[in-house]
């Protein structure tokens, strides 16, 4: 299997991502890297429809632009030509740890789902790396070249903001896509085109409700930043607990506030029974200590979600104090086909993290839709036909692509934290099979 760099493309009315550090983790129910930075937020979608509808325009009006049943100038038509996958995902930028994660879980799943050959039916898959760097409209600049040479694959969507865009530019052009750890609910049943590899932000809520027990009556206030990974989680909140009795309101901060203790001290005066905190990036340490100073813990139950294993030190003497949902930690599954990932990116010298199992689906996904055509990707209704309602065992355990509005039904776990600093380890103390956490059924939009 073979890969390679494309050169960055530049965006056209873009705003960059604020920081390009790695971020300095400790997520709730995810990451940024599934809700986005601040140029992923959805107040600044509006602004861009323009811009969208124009790329949109180019992107179709393209020579070669690849719609389904369509051959490229190098098209897939060949014995033996290849299979061209676009990975759209965030290699530099404020969610590039997270990006790191998916490609090393994407090359370990097709290693695994293609025995080692790196074909299907004798037909090479590619792919190639676009950096989207977190940025929307950079994203979809790099989806209109991908589309424009041919490509009939994507994949990638670490930022909840560039996969609710990516997602309707790729239907307009007949294109697959597939998100990864992008967790926005919206990306599901968003269009027909579009599939997702990852958990959504509704399976963090009902991971976090399992917690709860009766919510009659109890009042919830969710903690978040104010960008899509934020507001979906306050939605979800608000769908799931909410519907049981709940009564939900949400502190939301600006995604570039750095002094949060306004925040926190909103969110004890609240006095809620439960305060589930959707943070990512950054600022998540300073958020921990704010919350640790307010004395937060001592008077309410803190459920957030356990981010990669670089935020675990972060928690602090917190970390035992909380309740983790999870979406996956290396060792979390047990299952036959985590040890042959693991194996895997440890011979990268890697280990497998928070969203190293999106990759891996991802791949596996590609590799099912493909192999059902024949080792052709051409005909894009077919490998939207071929992925509607497939069940396979992953590496979290049995998932299933809901036929109705293409969502990932997945087990999710329930962690604590042991110890504190460099000590700090996660432990399962409950799964919570697919079904129990599975979103409502959406009617598709596209």
């Amino acid at each position: 299997m073979r890969y390679t760099a494309l050169p960055r493309v530049r965006s056209i009315g873009a705003v960059r991502a604020a920081s390009t550090a790695a971020p300095a983790p400790g997520a709730a129910g995810g990451t940024a890297a599934s809700g986005g930075g601040a140029a992923g937020g959805p107040r600044h979608i509006g602004r861009r429809i323009a811009v969208l509808a124009a790329c949109g325009v180019l992107a179709v009006g393209c020579a070669k632009a690849g719609t389904a049943g369509t051959d490229s100038a190098d098209g897939n038509g060949g014995a033996s030509s290849p299979v061209k996958v676009g990975l759209l995902y965030s290699k530099t930028g404020p969610l590039a740890a997270y990006g790191k994660q998916y490609l090393e879980g994407f090359k370990a799943g097709l290693d695994y789902a293609t025995k080692g050959t790196g074909k299907v039916d004798g037909h090479p898959i590619e792919f190639v790396e676009q950096d989207d760097a977190g940025d929307p409209a950079k994203a979809v600049s790099g989806a209109k070249e991908l589309i424009g040479k041919g490509y009939k694959i994507l994949a990638g969507s670490t930022a909840s903001g560039v996969a609710l865009q990516v997602a309707p530019f790729a239907a307009q052009n007949k294109v697959l896509f597939i998100s990864g750890p992008a967790a926005a609910d919206k990306v599901t049943a968003l269009n027909k085109y579009t599939f997702r590899s990852g958990r959504q932000s509704y399976q963090d809520t009902l991971t976090a409700a399992s917690f709860v027990g009766d919510a009659k009556g109890k009042k919830v206030t969710v903690l978040a930043q104010d960008s899509a990974f934020g507001q979906a989680n306050v939605a979800a909140v608000k769908a799931v607990l909410g519907k049981e009795g709940a009564t939900v309101d949400a502190v939301l901060a600006p995604p570039s506030a750095t002094d949060l203790t306004p925040f926190a001290t909103q969110a004890k005066a609240a006095k809620p029974d439960l305060l589930f905190v959707a943070w990512a990036g950054e600022t998540a340490s300073a958020l921990w200590t704010s919350l640790n100073q307010q004395d937060v813990f001592s008077s309410t139950r803190v459920v957030t979600g356990l981010d990669l294993a670089a935020s675990y030190p972060l928690f602090g003497p917190a970390g035992e104090k909380i309740s983790f949902l999870n979406h996956y930690f290396a060792g979390a599954a047990g299952t036959d086909i985590e040890k042959a990932m693991t194996e895997a990116v440890a011979k990268g010298g890697s280990k497998p993290d928070i969203f190293t199992p999106d990759g891996f689906t991802a791949a596996q996904m590609v590799v099912h839709a493909v192999e059902a055509n024949k080792g052709s990707a051409d005909d894009t209704a077919a490998l939207v036909k071929a992925l509607e309602g497939w069940s396979f065992d992953g590496v979290k355990g049995h998932l299933t692509v809901r036929a109705e509005d293409h969502a990932l039904l997945q087990p999710m776990f329930q962690v604590r934290l042991t110890g504190s600093g460099a000590a700090a380890k996660p432990t399962v103390e409950k799964v919570l099979p697919a079904e129990q956490v599975a979103p409502p059924v959406l009617a598709m939009v596209g």
